[in-house]
């Protein structure tokens, strides 16, 4: 017999929810009230809304849908950063039907690629994904699952020629290319000027510096790259 997977609960920010219910003059009271009656959830209380306030649990899409109901607000205020293609839904508002239908994908098919977090639609589909969900470049790139394949070529970009990787960062990210090619070049002058500079330092520590400056500047090389590519 088949396990069904239950899916997680995206990443709520309690903050959020308790300074919206006291800008509206609610109590908790008042919440859960609303959720029981507006939204058939007869199971919530007013502790129960305090726990999810106070980060002690945490409440399932369909009760963050409910809770951003009552509070008047969008759903997408109750969390945090999206990460998942599933959390980027539910940051819009959006039925698992809407993204389905917007993307030309049947709404099974969808579903599943939700599930695992593992998009495949194809180029088409994945522009009608960015403009369904308002992706902002840097999460377009994440969700699609192209942000190890980016990291891997700015890397080579950085520590090689950054001539030679213009191309291909610009297959798996849109970027004008004068832009594209600022940033790589940029990027590349900081990681050999920091190695230069460590290295000049002297000393019988000076290459152990000099690695461990890499390896940070190469750890996060992706976030260095959006801060040029997208001010």
């Amino acid at each position: 017999m088949c396990e069904v997977r239950q899916p997680s609960a995206p990443p709520f920010n309690a903050q959020a929810a308790r300074r919206l219910r006291a800008a509206l003059g609610m109590g908790p009271e008042h919440v859960a009230y609303g959720m029981r009656v507006s939204y058939g959830m007869p199971y919530v209380t007013p502790d129960l809304v305090i726990s999810w306030e106070r980060g002690t649990a945490v409440p399932s899409s369909p009760e963050v849908t409910a809770l951003a109901g009552v509070l008047w607000c969008s759903p997408g205020e109750l969390i945090g950063r999206p990460r998942t293609l599933r959390e980027h839904r539910i940051a819009r508002g959006l039925a698992g039907e809407d993204v389905a239908r917007a993307t030309g994908l049947e709404h099974r098919a969808y579903l599943r690629m939700e599930e695992s977090d593992d998009w495949r639609g194809n180029e088409r589909q994945s522009a009608a994904l960015a403009e369904a969900l308002q992706l902002s470049l840097p999460d377009f790139v994440a969700v699609t699952k192209r942000e190890g394949k980016l990291t891997e070529l700015l890397r080579s970009a950085v520590t090689t020629r950054w001539q030679a990787y213009v191309r291909p960062v610009g297959k798996l990210v849109p970027l004008d290319r004068k832009l594209l090619e600022s940033a790589l070049q940029r990027l590349h002058t900081d990681y050999q000027g920091q190695m230069v500079a460590s290295l000049n330092w002297g000393g019988n520590s000076a290459a152990d510096a000099a690695g461990d400056a890499g390896r940070e500047f190469l750890d996060g090389i992706v976030e260095r790259f959006w801060a040029l590519a997208v001010p």
